[in-house]
């Protein structure tokens, strides 16, 4: 009886076995908001409104099930800032998803940006600056470039679509 698993021994494995795929697929994503979560595409436009995209809400909601996300831009001001945290508040991103209102970075400078992504070393990086892309190609493993209009290939690890959510066919 002692090779006889339990009905308590089995759930334990199961919940091992849960963690232990779960970490397998907890990658580390970093994306940028401009032009691929947000409607608006530089920073300047920034300064009056944000708006999140409705068609991308739910890709961000399976990408925070298996990845730790984070999502960084580059701003201009402070009140920039505090409206890109609205409108993602607003869309329910910290709420529904489970995403972390900590994980949003903002800087003033594309440097800063870059250099956010290299010293957290993600899996994947995300991004609508083809320059930015470019410059990560030697450091980050893979890549999305995502441009409606600029669907060329930049790199051999850097994959172009006009879309987060072409990219994950939806």
């Amino acid at each position: 009886m002692d090779d006889y698993l339990k009905d308590d021994d089995f759930s334990q494995q199961i919940k091992r076995i849960g963690a232990f795929l779960s970490e397998l697929l907890n990658i580390q994503v970093t994306c940028r908001l401009l032009g691929i979560i947000l409607e608006e595409s530089t920073p300047e436009e920034l300064q009056n409104q944000a708006t999140v995209r409705s068609s991308v809400l739910e890709v961000l909601l399976e990408m925070t099930k298996l990845c730790d996300l984070y999502l960084m831009e580059t701003v201009l001001d402070d009140e920039s800032e505090k409206r890109v945290l609205t409108a993602l508040e607003n869309a329910g991103i910290f709420t529904s998803s489970g995403l972390v209102k900590d994980k949003t970075l903002f800087c003033s400078t594309e440097i800063g940006r870059t250099s956010f992504v290299r010293q957290l070393e993600p899996d994947w990086h995300i991004d609508s600056n083809r320059e930015i892309n470019s410059q990560l190609a030697r450091f980050i493993k893979r890549q999305l470039h995502i441009s409606p209009m600029d669907t060329e290939r930049i790199a051999s690890n850097v994959f172009s679509f006009s879309s987060l959510e072409q990219f994950f066919g939806i």
